[in-house]
């Protein structure tokens, strides 16, 4: 089977995913993006975790994502999602 065009690597068709995305404003560095990576990875349900410095935009992907420890987690690392 072909990889799907524009899905989270490691989809599975028939696996119930979802994307979430939050701004960061405060995300300056590498250093910024890795810090939070490590903090939202740990949260259940999640699978992958990208952080574009540039953009400064945060994109989760998982199953049953909980925007509460989300927002945890990215505090937890020092910042706010707006």
């Amino acid at each position: 089977m072909r990889p799907l065009l524009g899905t989270p690597l490691g989809y599975t068709p028939g696996e119930m995913t979802e994307t979430v995305t939050y701004n960061v404003p405060k995300i300056h560095c590498a250093h910024c993006g890795a810090s939070i990576k490590e903090e939202v990875s740990e949260v259940a349900g999640v699978a992958s975790v990208e952080v574009d410095v540039d953009t400064k935009v945060v994109t989760i992907h998982g199953e049953s994502l909980d925007d509460t420890a989300l927002r945890a987690a990215i505090k937890e690392a020092g910042y706010e999602a707006a």
